[in-house]
């Protein structure tokens, strides 16, 4: 553990233990987790398996990135999951209640683009036209709108609400600034909803993470995107996310763990540390895209070295690396 670190938690003595392993866990402890309903797939697959290994119990909630974050800044659970980065008014809001916090890469995530399984007019979208659909004030509301050469029938529009991790990464990366996007559409924190919107409504179109819908590919159709008019299309897919060209929509995935957690509960760190070490399995298991094994390597380093802060400056970042993360924080 880092001295200066424990020092500035009022820490005298380091632990005796790094507790790599679960085994010594008492099973009367809690561990309580909420955030991103995206990364909740990932989290609840890790705690499944952590609770058979060590009868200890995790909770985990999945009330949305930006609600979870609320709750960690005041303390309230262990662990919050989160699609994106924490923002600088969450950042504040921790500082205030002297939360400190160890910002975890885990996985990667392709944010797909879907329509109903009976629209068979548009074959792929590109930024500019997903841009023109979603961004703040626009008019359009029919798919001939979107292209001439579409039929003339109404775009009914899902996507995350105004908490979710995946509405601030979607509208930075294709509106140019996060939280920025038209109103007019069917929002929810519950990505199943979104995929009932969708799945119900011929001229539907929604977003969420890769995850959903691989789930629920018989209901919908996936949309590839194209970084710009004229720019090759892409499918989303672990291998597109990998080879870096599916852009601008791929992300990478946290979760933040409380660093007094981290240090006076040997539960919360014997989980996470079973949960970067199970990753690479968990994360394919469940549908999204595991970060390279030099990753997962530096990101064990970076959780041992009990490093508290973020690699980012309060917002998002679109296309940075995971290594590129994690020396910001040294």
């Amino acid at each position: 553990m880092n001295t200066l670190f424990a020092k500035s938690l009022g820490i005298t003595t380091l632990l005796a233990a790094s507790l790599s392993t679960p085994h010594a866990v008492a099973a009367d402890k809690i561990i309580k987790i909420d955030g991103s309903s995206t990364v909740y797939p990932i989290t609840e697959a890790v705690a499944e398996e952590f609770q058979k290994a060590t009868k200890t119990k995790v909770t985990v909630g999945e009330s949305g990135t930006g609600s979870g974050f609320k709750k960690f800044c005041r303390g309230e659970t262990d662990v919050s999951n989160a699609s994106r980065p924490i923002l600088q008014k969450e950042m504040d809001a921790c500082k205030e209640a002297g939360i400190q916090y160890i910002e975890l890469p885990v996985a990667f995530d392709a944010l797909t683009v879907v329509v109903n399984q009976k629209n068979d007019w548009v074959k792929s979208l590109s930024v500019e036209e997903l841009n023109k659909i979603w961004k703040p004030g626009s008019s359009v509301k029919n798919w001939k709108q979107v292209n001439a050469a579409y039929p003339d029938k109404t775009l009914a529009l899902f996507g995350p609400g105004t908490a979710s991790g995946t509405f601030d990464y979607f509208t930075e990366a294709v509106n140019g600034k996060a939280k920025s996007s038209r109103t007019d559409y069917t929002p929810s924190e519950d990505d199943n909803v979104l995929v009932q919107g969708v799945s119900g409504n011929a001229g539907g179109l929604g977003y969420f993470g890769y995850a959903y819908y691989e789930e629920n590919k018989d209901k919908l159709r996936a949309i590839p995107i194209s970084a710009k008019a004229g720019s090759p299309a892409v499918m989303p897919s672990p291998e597109a996310v990998k080879d870096g060209s599916y852009q601008p929509l791929a992300r990478p995935l946290f979760i933040y763990v409380n660093a007094t957690s981290a240090a006076f509960k040997p539960e919360v760190k014997a989980f996470v540390n079973f949960y970067l070490e199970n990753a690479p399995k968990l994360v394919a298991e469940v549908k999204y895209v595991p970060l390279p094994a030099e990753d997962y390597a530096a990101v064990k380093d970076h959780f041992k070295a009990m490093k508290p802060g973020t690699g980012f400056a309060g917002k998002n970042e679109v296309g940075i690396k995971v290594k590129d993360l994690i020396n910001r924080i040294k």
